[in-house]
């Protein structure tokens, strides 16, 4: 990643926040690196190095700095929305592939040898990708040191290290402190009650329009997965190795999250996932000020800034949504899935109470408190008998197609995958029509750049604010919101 120094210094010395996440500032005369919204005092030009990722200041010897947490900085938005190589391998590392599967693991997935792979990264990113799964590492066990009273030796392994070892010089080299230290740092603020419980602080840019993402999840949410209550958005979430649920709250100049985790192992899925979710990673400055150059549009834009785009914790669980929701009104859509989820509940439960033991994969009450269940997986949908769709015979069977693509590994949802495959993938699916494909793309695929021109909702959106309705016309019209496009589906939706 090329960056222009004097650009780069005089953000730091306004401590600008907006770029935050999207470069880290090295002091070599301290050894510290920090974020450029750092309130210490500006260095001096000659003591400057700046780096394109946290990992890259670590391998250049520099550690975190105490004031100012540059490991707790919102994601860069220019890994969340390219869809190359390099913000796909992000996205999967951000994901826990690399502590899951390895470095092959990841080459694999993105179809790259491991040492191109490297070689991609290293000139990007500053790092490989060992270098950058090691420092989203060092950042998960600070955040299970500072917020649980779990043994060190467990958090190590939670964390994703291979040994208490590595564990301990890692922490040293990054943060300049032993775990010990970090503990007692947080002085006498107690842990979250109940075992698996992490709550923490996720970062975005402002400004954040939270009422418009909690209005869009609300009028969506499925009973016994997903609920709004009292300003904050709780839901199931299914995990590599295991479930979860998590409460998120808007607050000023972050979300508050409280995470319940069956298994630690998930915690950097689990945060990755809910950032996704609700778009911390993007740049509002950037989208509202292409989009408020229509004259069209600069009022809403003015009357509600830092719009962001829900997405999704889940590529299946969406898929399965923007099916059922095909040429049907939202609350429509929500009773059809609820009639599904319930079957399969009921059904799960005859199971458990049968000949299934609690605790087998069938048997979701593993996270203490209980409450809220993880959406189907693809398996499940598949075990689900006729009757439990309540939908025309297409419809289901457009589901069950989806769902063995998905078992299958001829349909990939997963967050890094190559966007235009995916899109491909799913239109030669019998009962999947652009309309679908393209949502997902926006949605769970999080590209940017998507308008939903057929749709009815965007058209009556369209003519409320005196732009072109039909297809075509507002096709041709939108090319001036390029490459935000989706920012300005969810805006025309808000004005329908």
């Amino acid at each position: 990643m090329e960056m222009d120094f004097e650009r780069c210094y005089r953000a730091v010395d306004s401590r600008d926040q907006r770029f935050d996440g999207w470069f880290y500032t090295g002091v070599t005369s301290t050894g510290i690196y920090c974020r450029p919204s750092c309130p210490a005092i500006t260095p001096k030009r000659q003591n400057v190095r700046f780096f394109p990722s946290a990992a890259a200041a670590q391998g250049a010897g520099l550690r975190a700095c105490r004031r100012c947490r540059p490991d707790a900085a919102p994601g860069s938005p220019l890994w969340d929305v390219r869809a190359d190589v390099v913000g796909r391998a992000m996205r999967l590392i951000a994901d826990g592939v690399v502590d899951r599967d390895g470095v092959p693991g990841l080459a694999s997935r993105l179809g790259y040898t491991e040492r191109h792979l490297h070689r991609m990264l290293s000139a990007e990113m500053g790092a490989g990708p060992l270098a950058l799964a090691r420092a989203q590492r060092a950042q998960t066990a600070r955040i299970l040191i500072e917020t649980t009273d779990l043994a060190m030796a467990e958090i190590a392994f939670a964390a994703g290290f291979g040994s208490v070892r590595q564990f301990n010089d890692t922490l040293r080299e990054v943060y300049a402190s032993a775990p010990s230290d970090l503990r007692a740092a947080r002085g006498r603020q107690q842990a979250p009650a109940g075992a698996g419980t992490i709550a923490l602080r996720l970062a975005y840019r402002p400004p954040l329009h939270a009422r418009a993402l909690l209005d869009f999840l609300v009028v969506r949410a499925l009973p016994g997965v997903e609920e709004v209550r009292d300003g904050t958005y709780h839901r199931g979430l299914r995990l590599p190795h295991g479930i979860g649920q998590v409460a998120l709250t808007p607050a000023d100049g972050h979300v508050a999250a409280t995470l319940r985790l069956a298994d630690l192992r998930d915690l950097a899925p689990a945060v990755a996932r809910c950032r996704r979710l609700l778009d911390l990673d993007a740049d509002p400055a950037a989208i509202d000020a292409t989009l408020a150059a229509d004259p069209a549009l600069a009022p809403v834009v003015a009357a509600e800034p830092g719009i962001r785009v829900p997405r999704a914790v889940d590529g299946f669980e969406q898929a399965v949504r923007a099916i059922i929701g095909q040429q049907v009104s939202v609350t429509s859509a929500r009773t059809t899935l609820t009639r599904l989820l319930s079957h399969h509940v009921d059904h799960e439960v005859d199971v458990v109470d049968g000949d299934q033991s609690p605790g087998q994969p069938h048997d979701q009450r593993g996270v203490s408190g209980g409450g809220l269940r993880a959406f189907l997986s693809a398996e499940d949908l598949l075990g689900v008998p006729d009757s439990g769709f309540g939908m025309p015979v297409g419809r289901r069977e457009a589901l069950r197609g989806l769902a063995r693509a998905v078992v299958d590994g001829s349909v990939d949802l997963a967050a890094g995958v190559d966007r235009g495959e995916a899109v491909r993938g799913l239109l030669a699916l019998p009962g999947i029509g652009p309309w679908t494909a393209n949502y997902l793309a926006m949605r769970a695929f999080g590209d940017p750049d998507i308008l939903l021109s057929s749709d009815l909702a965007v058209r009556r959106g369209a003519a409320a604010l005196g732009l072109p309705d039909t297809p075509t016309t507002l096709d041709r019209y939108a090319e001036r919101w390029r490459p935000w496009r989706s920012y300005a589906t969810i805006r025309l939706w808000r004005a329908a």
